[in-house]
């Protein structure tokens, strides 16, 4: 993940800023990659969450579904932290991404 403007929600010199919904969206993507990346912890989340893999791809069109994966790393701050870390994020952007994807989109006119 490479680092981009403080703007869209990544560190920037330790700082936390808003967080767009696209930022958002690609934290928790990134989020759900590091999961997936660790057998042990996508055990857990399937477990956690009642997802089967096979159902894996359809959930990740569900509102809410990466309200859910990062409710998942915050749930554990060890895991977090390595996320964060691994990111090269402030973890503080985890919950302000999570508090943008909780909130109904909204409706765009033509």
């Amino acid at each position: 993940m490479q680092r981009v403007k403080d703007n869209a929600g990544r560190r920037d010199r330790g700082h936390v800023s808003a967080i767009s919904r696209d930022a958002a969206a690609s934290l928790a993507v990134d989020a759900l990659t590091f999961i997936a990346n660790d057998s042990v912890l996508m055990e857990r989340f399937l477990s956690l969450t009642g997802i089967k893999v096979a159902d894996l791809r359809h959930a990740a069109t569900k509102p809410g579904f990466f309200v859910a994966v990062l409710d998942f790393l915050l749930g554990h701050e060890p895991t977090l932290l390595a996320f964060a870390t691994g990111a090269g994020i402030d973890p503080a952007n985890v919950p302000a991404a999570r508090q943008v994807l909780a909130r109904p989109m909204e409706s765009r006119r033509p």
